[in-house]
């Protein structure tokens, strides 16, 4: 049909609606902006969401240290505790044994002398 807005006559709806058109760049620009801008606003989003999750794991993690700390030193009392248990206990073992060897060696005495005589 035309192929020229030079051919069209001024007053022609086509003239009007060619001479109006905006180069694609220019008609884009408003979208554009607006991508460019949501694209910011979700990468801002992102970035605050990692950094409250960061500062999460931060706090959980000092947690877990602490309460690691804490059996640590118990664990460790434990140990002390239980040290002491065994020499108790290896005290009274040795006691025993020598009550039992002077009771043993009073017997084979005593055995000794019914024989003797």
């Amino acid at each position: 049909m035309y192929t020229n807005s030079s051919k069209l006559s001024p007053c022609s709806h086509l003239y009007i609606a060619f001479n109006n058109r905006k180069s694609s760049r220019g008609s884009n620009l408003p979208y554009r902006r607006l991508i460019s801008r949501r694209r910011r606003s979700l990468k801002q989003a992102k970035e605050k969401k990692m950094a409250f999750v960061k500062k999460k794991m931060e706090i959980k993690n000092l947690k877990l240290y602490m309460k690691n700390k804490s059996i640590i030193e118990e664990n460790e009392k434990l140990r002390k505790k239980a040290l002491l248990l065994h020499q108790e206990n290896q005290a009274l073992l040795f006691q025993l044994q020598k009550r039992f060897s002077e009771s043993h060696d009073h017997l084979l005495a005593a055995l000794n002398n019914n024989h003797v005589l």
